[in-house]
């Protein structure tokens, strides 16, 4: 059965101006009416290079505490590196549709990878404005080139070039919200994996709507993963629900998004919170992200770290497979 993509309906939408009955939200979720207008959501934004490692960490730990995202600047990871990333992931998504559907995830795959449309159960049968393309960039063992285009041909370079640089990135934070935590420096990465932490690449590609006032890109959600590290285009559409109202996201050109994920609220026993956020979709230009899902093993058992529960502060979350996590939430199954 072939599958409708978000950029096919797009393209027919435009030209009526309207879009189809699945892809309008219910009221207390349509963006015109739940979004606080005129507000720039200033999330905390922190200097990565900061020499003083102690104001660093209480940085990122009074922001994960107290927001669940904020975003980094002077983050090592050089601008032509991630505009790379960004000129490949873009040509991909303007190929014609047979090529790109040669990467499509397959019917009967229980991964994630590969280019598509759907991710998790629709609630009311409603759809995102979105279609992706997931694949894992690190570490070499569980990367499978076959949901890597080979076109553009230089695909492969730009993503292994930033996964290099994130890795770095990502070892610094890694060190922060342990140390945050109370923990030993090395501690909190090895909870999650250690040097199998993987590394899953999503692309978002959000084509222009003519209904932006009633559509969403991506439905509010929380992450998976441990932490998701963020790459944005220059159209707006980040929000973040704040005091149970829906604010954009102030853009900052050549920043990174950290997300606090499941697996850290998890493990961190509640003290840092996964951020609530959602897509919201533009009418006149096509929105896109690259946001990469730190996340453990399939295999790996997530429970809150023994040194952060015990009789005075008992454990607030189940100890699980994160693969089973992962099935429960996006089969809306309770954990």
């Amino acid at each position: 059965m072939e599958v409708e993509r978000v950029q096919a309906i797009a393209s027919l939408s435009m030209s009526i101006n309207t879009i189809p009955l699945e892809f309008i939200r219910l009221e207390s979720e349509q963006p015109a009416i739940t979004t606080v207008h005129g507000s720039i959501l200033e999330v905390p934004t922190i200097d990565l290079d900061d020499p003083d490692e102690e104001k660093l960490v209480k940085l990122i730990d009074k922001a994960s505490v107290e927001w669940g995202i904020f975003q980094v600047v002077n983050h090592g990871i050089p601008y032509e590196v991630v505009r790379d990333l960004q000129i490949v992931g873009r040509t991909f998504f303007e190929l014609p549709p047979k090529e790109k559907e040669v990467y499509a995830k397959p019917t009967d795959s229980t991964s994630m990878e590969g280019y598509g449309t759907k991710l998790q159960k629709e609630v009311e049968g409603k759809k995102g404005w979105v279609d992706h393309l997931f694949h894992r960039i690190w570490p070499h063992s569980v990367v499978n080139y076959k949901f890597w285009p080979n076109n553009p041909p230089s695909y492969r370079e730009a993503n292994e070039q930033y996964a290099e640089c994130l890795r770095k990135v990502t070892d610094k934070l890694f060190k922060c919200f342990s140390l945050g935590l109370g923990l030993e420096d090395h501690e909190l990465k090895e909870a999650v994996g250690g040097d199998d932490l993987e590394y899953l690449l999503k692309i978002n590609y959000y084509p222009p709507c003519p209904r932006p006032d009633l559509a969403l890109g991506v439905v509010a959600h929380t992450d998976m993963s441990v932490i998701t590290i963020l790459v944005p285009n220059d159209v707006p559409g980040l929000q973040v629900s704040r005091d149970d109202q829906w604010y954009d996201v102030k853009y900052i050109p050549n920043a990174l998004i950290i997300h606090i994920g499941d697996q850290l609220e998890i493990l961190s026993n509640g003290k840092y919170k996964a951020v609530l956020h959602r897509s919201t979709v533009s009418k006149e230009k096509t929105r896109m992200s690259w946001p990469v899902f730190l996340e453990p093993p399939a295999h790996w058992e997530i429970g809150p770290h023994p040194k952060l529960a015990d009789k005075a502060n008992p454990a607030m979350y189940k100890t699980k497979k994160f693969s089973d996590y992962v099935y429960c939430k996006l089969n809306k199954i309770p954990q």
